[in-house]
Formats: C-alpha cells, structure tokens, sequence
C-alpha cells in the first residue's frame, strides 16, 4: 500500500494526553509535509491543535449526538473528508469502533500499544521492574511508523511563544517579573501536592518580589479553593475560571516556569517548550508520562526509601494504605530551590 495522504488522528481523553499528541504531529507535519491530518478529538481540545499546518479538526461529541453506536456518524464523516488511513492513539472501545468500521471500508488502520504488560510489570507490589519505560510521545510515533511514516522526535521545534491579547498583557501587568505557573491539582489525591505545603512554595516564591504568579485549576471546587489561595499574597492570581482555553494556552505559553503535579497542566506548558517542574507522588515519570523534552532532574519524587512500592498505578488510583501521603516527602524548600535553580 501506499504510504498515507490524509490520516485521521484519534485521540478523545483526558487532557494531558491529547495534549501529549501535539509534538508528535508537529513532527509529522514537518516530516511530511505533504500529509494532512485530521484530529477527531473532544471539541474543548480543539484550541491545543491551533499552530499545527495542513491540520483541521473533527469534533467528537461523545456524551451527545456522538454517544455509543452513533460514534458510526464521525466514521462516515470522516471517511467522506477522504482519509486514507487512520492513526488510533487512544485504543479504547469507542476508538475501535470506529477502527472496526473503517477497516471494513479498506481504510489502513494502526493502533496505539500502550504496553499494558511492562506498566504491570513496573506498578505490581512483588517482582516489580523498575526502570524507564517507553514514553507515551515514543508509543504514539510508533503508530505512525506502522502506517509507513516513521519520524525523529528529536526533529522537534517548539512554536514561538503566543501573541497575548490586551486582557492577557493587563493580567500580567508591567512589572519586570519572571512569570511562574503553579497548577496544584490532579485526578487523584495520591497526586496533588498538600494544599498547605503548596501554600509555603507560593508564600516562598511571593516573598522574593522576582515573581507573578498564576494559579491554574478547572470546576467550582478548584476555583473557589484557588480564589481563596491568592487572597494573602500581593503577585499571586488565580486564572481558574476566568479565561477562555484559548487564552489560558496563550498565557501558559508566556510563562517561564510552570510547577505543576502529574497532570494535564504540566503537558499544556511542555508541549510549547516552557520550563517544567512536575510533583510526583505514587506515580513515576518510568512509566512513560513524563512532560516532553523535559529533563530528568525537573521531576521532583517522592521519596521511595519511605514509600519503595513507587509506582503503585499508572494513573495513581491505586495505592497500599499510607501511600496517599507519599507526595509530602517532598519538601516545599526542595520545590522552592529547583524552581529558583531554573528561573
């Protein structure tokens, strides 16, 4: 067969791993150039895909006129934009249902392998093998070298930093000030940095007077909670809530440092280059999640001589009792230095 002209690009959720696949289509775009892209994906995602050339975008609404077997409909659609390929980097059932369809329509298919085997291997509590695994970016080049496209992710080049619009260059204000983005959330508690730990990082960094501070969460209980954690400190905002995604990317892009945890926030800044300090807690950058292009020593770990089960789950849902806490090994004066290290 032919090597590919138009490949549908699958990838519905969650956040930092659709955000994940950007670099990766940077470098197919520029490796070939000649190839157009089609995303299906979540429309709220649609912004992240906003500097890629020779890309549009299918809008998966998967809760609604898309749910279950209507998934069939962006099939056809998507067959009608005239795909010849498709590259799967999801690999769950409503990804295979549209798979299924398309193969029967002689469309070539490549499927994610998400290394089901060496992630059990690396997280199980006896006989565990610890040591790096592939990365996610590697797992999703991978597909597109199955469909006869195979790229160099150190061919990658980040885009120029985001124009900002008049609101952005008021929030940011005039002031000579490094620009830090702190985002202490994630899915699971096992996860997120102690909000009164993050607080002696953010009280640390405002006490310098060499920073603006920008505090990144979604949903009413994080914006209520961020609102609250901005009150006492003079260079400290809380962004939760009041800018479109399109904006919060723009910013995101203009910082010089983002703190964040083992979430989609800290793939948001990586994958336009920013500077990257992530918290890990029962999860481990081994397993394959690390930010991209990110170094080593930016990953600031849980202590594994006071928790030695590090990584007990991929996703940090799972854990032996105690283990929870596991993140509080870190130090907020370890977060404190790195960040001054970097900035």
């Amino acid at each position: 067969m032919l090597n590919p002209k138009h490949i549908l690009v699958i990838r519905l959720s969650a956040m930092g791993d659709v955000a994940m696949t950007v670099p990766v289509l940077r470098v197919v775009a520029k490796t070939y150039p000649e190839v157009k892209l089609t995303v299906l994906s979540r429309g709220q995602y649609k912004p992240l895909f906003k500097d890629l050339q020779n890309l549009q975008f299918l809008e998966a609404d998967v809760y609604g006129k898309h749910r279950g077997l209507r998934l069939l409909k962006l099939a056809i659609e998507a067959k009608e934009l005239g795909i010849d390929s498709v590259a799967d980097l999801h690999n769950v059932i409503r990804s295979k249902i549209l798979t299924n369809y398309l193969k029967l329509n002689r469309i070539k298919v490549a499927v994610l392998d998400k290394g089901r085997a060496q992630k059990k291997a690396i997280t199980r509590p006896l006989n565990k093998e610890f040591h790096q695994l592939k990365s996610t970016h590697q797992r999703y080049a991978d597909v597109f070298a199955a469909l006869g496209l195979p790229i160099d992710l150190k061919e990658h080049r980040f885009p120029e930093r985001s124009k900002l619009n008049p609101r952005l260059n008021a929030f940011i204000g005039v002031e000579p000030k490094k620009l830090i983005g702190i985002a202490p959330f994630a899915a699971f508690k096992s996860k997120t940095y102690p909000l009164n730990l993050m607080k002696e990082v953010i009280a640390a960094l405002n006490a310098t007077g060499k920073f603006r501070i920008f505090l990144f969460g979604g949903g009413k209980k994080e914006v209520e909670i961020l609102k609250d954690l901005e009150k006492p400190f003079s260079s400290v905002s809380s962004i939760a809530g009041t800018l479109p995604f399109e904006e919060e990317l723009a910013l995101i892009s203009n910082l010089d440092l983002m703190l964040s945890m083992d979430s989609g926030n800290g793939h948001l800044s990586a994958m336009y280059g920013i500077p990257t300090v992530t918290l890990w807690g029962v999860t481990h950058p081994y397993a394959g999640f690390a930010p991209f292009m990110q170094p080593e020593e930016n990953a600031l770990l849980a202590d594994r001589t006071l928790f030695p089960l590090i990584p007990t789950s991929v996703y940090g849902n799972k854990f032996p009792k105690g283990y929870e806490k596991a993140i509080a090994s870190i130090s907020p004066k370890t977060i404190f230095r790195k960040i001054l290290e970097i900035v």
